[in-house]
């Protein structure tokens, strides 16, 4: 198969390239803008192979994706292109909407045309794989776990705007036949992820002796899925899902936020000292607007209907994740210097509620 993957030089993107080329052998289109945070040292292990190809484009170009979809004629595309920090889409939410609903909606018109034009065996053995988030459901109270019938409810510009990508790639489905899936996956954490994200700047702020911000009393609670995990869920996804079905894809790892920054803290103590103790540096900040209280995913259809299983628990992916950031200065000290210094994004004053 020739997979197009939008978005891979991202975070959860490069690891589905590494995996794709670099594990299955297979081919891959990478179509990427090139955003703030997108690094194509992420990518340097596959770079040179024959089967990788990157292409510098945006998902909200009808005529560079149509051009794209004529040149390669995938077989599979997984939708990975998005704006995806929470902080940034309080901040600032008209690029949220312009890429991940417009974008969305681009690229499944480009998929459409390129359907109609196809042979009968292309279209009959095509996948268009949306990659979505568990925060279009909301917030969970404390019992409970989101299942793919769980009601959506978003509380950010973020959530608002993958949900209704969600709801465009099911109409497409719906209205023209368009061969696709969902996928809605708990939070990603694991090596090559930008230090905005709570594991990586926790990380980076302890090592350098800084104040390590922990939103409200640290008591929302996220369930941890480690990205190379994600990464072989979304193989078998497109390959093997049922057409038209979504799928929940989480860890089983709830961690409140204060826990995972205890976690880190209690790592860096034994695997890099100074200074210690490292949760002399937490920092209780004011709360981000509209923070969702409890996320958790039942990944059960995943592991039923396609026999996944996350390889990592919380504790072994997070030791090989400050172990990786300790090892790889050279990966994130460009990023540290030149694009984001590490300083609280989204502080807008939150209306009542």
């Amino acid at each position: 198969m020739r997979f197009l993957v939008t978005g891979g030089a991202g975070f959860i993107g490069s690891a589905l390239c590494r995996y794709l080329v670099g594990t299955l052998k297979q081919s891959v289109v990478n179509v990427d803008c090139l955003t703030y945070a997108s690094t194509l040292t992420s990518l340097a292990s596959i770079e040179s192979d024959p089967g990788y190809i990157l292409v510098k484009a945006n998902i909200c170009d009808p005529k560079a994706m149509a051009d794209v979809f004529a040149r390669y004629e995938p077989d599979a595309v997984v939708h990975l292109a998005a704006e995806s920090h929470v902080d940034r889409s309080i901040a600032s939410a008209q690029v949220f909407l312009e890429t991940n609903v417009m974008g969305t909606a681009v690229l499944l018109e480009a998929v459409r045309a390129y359907l109609d034009k196809a042979g009968q065996a292309k279209r009959d053995g095509f996948r268009f794989l949306h990659v979505s988030t568990d925060e279009v459901y909301g917030s969970l109270g404390d019992d409970g776990l989101f299942t793919e019938q769980t009601t959506y409810d978003p509380s950010s510009p973020y959530s608002a705007s993958k949900a209704a990508a969600d709801h465009l790639v099911r109409a497409w489905h719906r209205t023209y036949g368009i061969p696709v899936l969902i996928s809605n996956c708990s939070n990603n954490y694991g090596p090559y992820h930008f230090p905005e994200k709570l594991i990586p700047l926790t990380i980076l702020n302890a090592l350098e002796g800084k104040p390590l911000p922990v939103y409200g009393n640290g008591s929302n609670v996220r369930d941890w899925l480690y990205v190379e995990d994600h990464a072989r869920a979304l193989h078998l996804i497109v390959t093997e899902g049922r057409l038209g079905e979504k799928y929940n894809v989480g860890g089983s790892n709830e961690r409140s936020n204060l826990q995972v920054v205890q976690a880190i803290c209690h790592l860096m103590d034994r695997l890099a000292p100074k200074p210690a103790p490292h949760e002399s540096l937490i920092s209780f900040v004011t709360d981000r607007p509209g923070h969702d209280q409890r996320y958790a995913i039942d990944a059960s259809k995943l592991q039923r209907q396609l026999g996944w299983r996350a390889e990592e628990t919380f504790d072994t992916g997070l030791e090989k994740t400050v172990r990786w950031y300790l090892d790889r200065r050279d990966w994130w000290a460009p990023i540290r210097d030149r694009v984001y210094r590490g300083e609280r994004l989204g502080l807008v004053e939150a209306a009542p509620r």
